[in-house]
């Protein structure tokens, strides 16, 4: 293996989602474009460039036969399959500890039937996790989580987005993160209680990618803003990283006329063509892949750091 590691994940929430987390209701179209129109698109892009994907799955999304057929597909060419909880819910910390069980659990019981292969990481909606959540992943007996985001632009972004949904009278879905957790290591660490500590819990936690100092996020949006050149900059900025784990979503795989021109005033990514988008991404890996880097799942690399 070698001594510089990339990963490459894909979070596949549905685009109901989006809609949620700006407070909108869903037109009702491209409901399964996520499964159905951005997974294909994803295995096409990976073959070419010879990557390995790891996927975090919603359970109750791939209850649906296309898109459990279309998970498998990817799964049986060698991508791995994780768990991003059984609904979704972004305020998995606010529940109790049997709930947050129920999503943890109920989301990997899908994910196996549907793929043949019972899931050994997790991703929290949002990126938000607690103490209780890492207690119900100790108990599931996962091997690795990557939901922990030490970013502090994001976490500032995301708390002006959801402060100015209220101004205007609309809710977001999503949650605001304890701020501590821009104390997390940004890089891969064994948690421990409390969970942006250093400690022994038996999993071990990749953080989503943040620049050196600065800490800027290094995740799908990013890139397609940045453009190819830009996603060259940031490539170079982590080319002596001992890991580097990008975060992408299924949204990025997406364009407007996929059925998403009701979101794009409020996703700033759809308004760059895909072709660029998936150049950039491109780009961020080749300079990687130059620098020395070798291409592997999460569950890879968490076997490597623990």
């Amino acid at each position: 293996m070698a001594s510089r590691l990339c990963a490459v994940s894909v979070d596949l929430d549905e685009i109901h989602h989006y809609f949620a987390i700006h407070g909108l209701a869903s037109d009702g179209r491209a409901v399964h474009a996520v499964y159905d129109v951005a997974l294909p698109r994803m295995g096409e892009l990976a073959a070419s460039l010879g990557v390995p994907l790891t996927l975090f799955a919603v359970g109750e999304d791939v209850l649906r036969a296309g898109a459990a057929s279309a998970l498998r597909a990817l799964h049986d060419r060698g991508h791995a399959v994780e768990n991003h909880s059984l609904g979704h819910r972004y305020d998995l910390v606010r529940l109790g500890p049997a709930e947050i069980a129920a999503q943890i659990g109920g989301g990997a019981d899908a994910i196996a039937r549907a793929v043949g292969t019972r899931p050994t990481g997790f991703r929290a909606p949002g990126y938000t996790v607690n103490d209780a959540v890492f207690d119900a992943l100790e108990a599931e007996g996962v091997a690795f989580d990557s939901s922990v985001f030490p970013c502090p632009p994001y976490y500032a972004a995301k708390a002006a987005v959801m402060a100015g949904l209220r101004a205007v009278g609309r809710r977001s879905a999503s949650v605001l993160d304890t701020p501590r957790v821009l104390l997390a290591p940004t890089g891969p660490y064994r948690p421990g209680s409390p969970w942006w500590r250093r400690g022994g819990r038996a999993f071990v936690e990749l953080p989503v990618q943040v620049t050196p100092l600065a800490r800027l996020p290094v995740i799908g949006t990013s890139l397609a803003l940045a453009g190819p050149a830009g996603a060259r900059v940031l490539a170079r900025a982590l080319s002596r990283a001992p890991f580097v784990n990008l975060e992408l979503h299924g949204i990025d795989f997406l364009a407007a006329e996929d059925g998403l021109d009701a979101l794009v005033a409020h996703q700033p990514e759809l308004r760059r063509p895909l072709a660029a988008r998936l150049d950039a991404l491109a780009a961020f890996l080749e300079v990687l892949r130059a620098a020395g880097s070798g291409f592997v799942r999460l569950d890879e690399a968490a076997r490597a750091f623990a």
